[in-house]
């Protein structure tokens, strides 16, 4: 946390101290978040298809993880690097596997090879990729419908309320859902496959960092729109690392390039934490030099 912020924080609500919850979103915040939600594609896919657990089981474990983890970040009084990307990452494995189970069926076109069946349940809704994402698109309107009427702001940098957060991370669950849906039909059936996809949703958030130029567009809701894409860029690239080289894939299998993007994310959120510790200034100090 900067000093000034800390010291507009300490000098509200009758001297109580706003603690912030959520991370500056900097050029090191979307790296991790890709490389989260990359792991949360291919994390998903190995406990759902390379296991075999099937999408209902796994969605119902994932879901508990997210909820576990989400009440971990709330009740935490600050930010905390490892609370907040360990949520991430539960909402990108839920949401993959979410996502799985709305779209698909249990037909063997969605079956990884070798693979006769799934664990347990029903495997599938089968609404397929339009209908799914239209029922998502419209979960997410409907929470940003009641984040508006609420009055809280949008912007992640100023979200310190219970209520801001919780509506904050139902927004994130489900549009990390939906650009679940959104990777899989450009990887599956756009006709663009693994690397096509990528590249489109790459030079989509290319256009959205272009846009940051232009006054009249809000950020906030640029913010909102990259958040949204990098989650299919996630799951286009998982695809690519995991899927048969027939496929269009690199055929580097779900466990392997789920421990690769897994150090690499704790590496990540281990510099974060180091970065954040420096930040903070002692409030010992902040009222020391403000008497």
């Amino acid at each position: 946390m900067e000093k000034s912020e800390f010291l507009t924080d300490l000098n509200t609500g009758a001297g109580r101290s706003v603690m912030k919850k959520l991370p500056e979103v900097t050029l090191a915040f979307w790296i991790m978040k890709i490389a989260a939600t990359t792991l949360g594609e291919t994390a998903g896919d190995l406990f759902a298809q390379t296991l075999g657990l099937g999408y209902f089981l796994t969605t119902v474990a994932l879901f508990l993880l997210f909820v576990v983890t989400l009440v971990v970040q709330l009740r935490s009084t600050h930010y905390n690097p490892y609370f907040y990307w360990t949520v991430i990452l539960s909402t990108s494995m839920a949401g993959t596997t979410m996502s799985d189970f709305m779209n698909r069926d249990a037909s063997s076109r969605y079956l990884s090879g070798g693979t006769t069946s799934l664990g347990w349940g029903p495997q599938g809704l089968g609404l397929g990729y339009p209908t799914g994402a239209a029922i998502l698109i419209s979960l997410l309107i409907a929470i940003f419908v009641i984040w508006k009427f609420t009055g809280l702001t949008f912007s992640i940098r100023d979200i310190v309320t219970f209520r801001g957060e919780a509506l904050f991370w139902s927004a994130i669950l489900v549009s990390n859902t939906l650009g679940t849906s959104m990777g899989d039909f450009l990887s599956d059936s756009s006709g663009l496959g693994y690397a096509g996809g990528a590249l489109l949703v790459t030079g989509l958030l290319a256009v959205l960092l272009a846009l940051m130029r232009v006054p009249v567009v809000p950020n906030v809701l640029l913010f909102w729109i990259a958040f949204v894409l990098t989650r299919p860029l996630g799951a286009t690239v998982g695809d690519f690392l995991t899927k048969p080289v027939a496929k269009g894939g690199l055929d580097l299998g779900t466990a392997g390039s789920s421990a690769a993007l897994l150090a690499l994310l704790l590496g990540l959120v281990a510099h974060a934490h180091v970065r954040e510790r420096r930040s903070v200034v002692p409030r010992s100090e902040v009222l020391a030099e403000n008497s």
